[in-house]
């Protein structure tokens, strides 16, 4: 019996990102590309015609960015399931993203048996999302080690330990009696060392590395 495929819509305004999809999922005839879109907007125009049964949505677009256009297309499509495709290790993102009806997220530089199998569970509705999906992931999203913990100078261990526990700079600077402007190149030199990029990850760290 001929399975019907699985209509899939792209939404990347990066042309390597879309080529990079179209080359994974070629390799499933379960899977097939109705369109391409290169902001949000396209993306809902396109829904209009289409009507994919999946949106792979990357988060930064322009015009209307991922997060919004999920939001806008599960409104008018509340049967769409919507995986974000992200770059970007900021959990704050993705979090915000189920939280607007997205399915799931899948990142870049995933092996590509990884995406055909999440796509395929999702595409079924099974939940949770496949082991060796999750352990990927987790792995995509594991913090420095303890040797570049050992690099941390103890001002910027107390420095680290203040941001995890919520304060702000100003509040920082106050508590460890420096200024603004040290407590900020401080937070530089932590991220620059521990390969973060954002308060987030930094709260992150912080808390499985048992700093607070």
């Amino acid at each position: 019996m001929e399975h019907k495929p699985i209509r899939i819509l792209i939404g990347d305004d990066h042309h390597h990102a879309r080529q990079a999809m179209r080359l994974i999922l070629g390799q499933d005839d379960h899977f097939e590309i109705v369109g391409e879109a290169k902001d949000g907007q396209e993306v809902l125009d396109l829904m209009e015609t289409l009507h994919a049964d999946i949106v792979l949505m990357d988060i930064n677009m322009p015009k209307i960015n991922g997060l919004e256009a999920t939001k806008l297309l599960k409104e008018q499509y509340p049967q769409l399931k919507i995986v974000m495709v992200t770059v970007s290790d900021d959990i704050s993102d993705l979090f915000e993203a189920i939280k607007r009806g997205a399915q799931g997220y899948l990142i870049k530089n995933l092996d590509p048996s990884i995406w055909l199998e999440y796509l395929h569970s999702i595409s079924l509705d099974e939940s949770p999302m496949p082991t060796s999906v999750a352990h990927q992931i987790l792995k995509e999203f594991s913090s420095p080690t303890r040797d570049e913990l050992a690099n941390l100078t103890a001002r910027e261990i107390q420095v680290l330990k203040g941001v995890a526990s919520g304060l702000s700079n100003k509040e920082l600077s106050l508590e460890l009696h420096i200024s603004e402007h040290t407590v900020k190149n401080h937070l530089k030199n932590i991220m620059k060392k521990l390969h973060l990029h954002n308060r987030v990850q930094l709260t992150k760290y912080a808390f499985e590395h048992h700093l607070v």
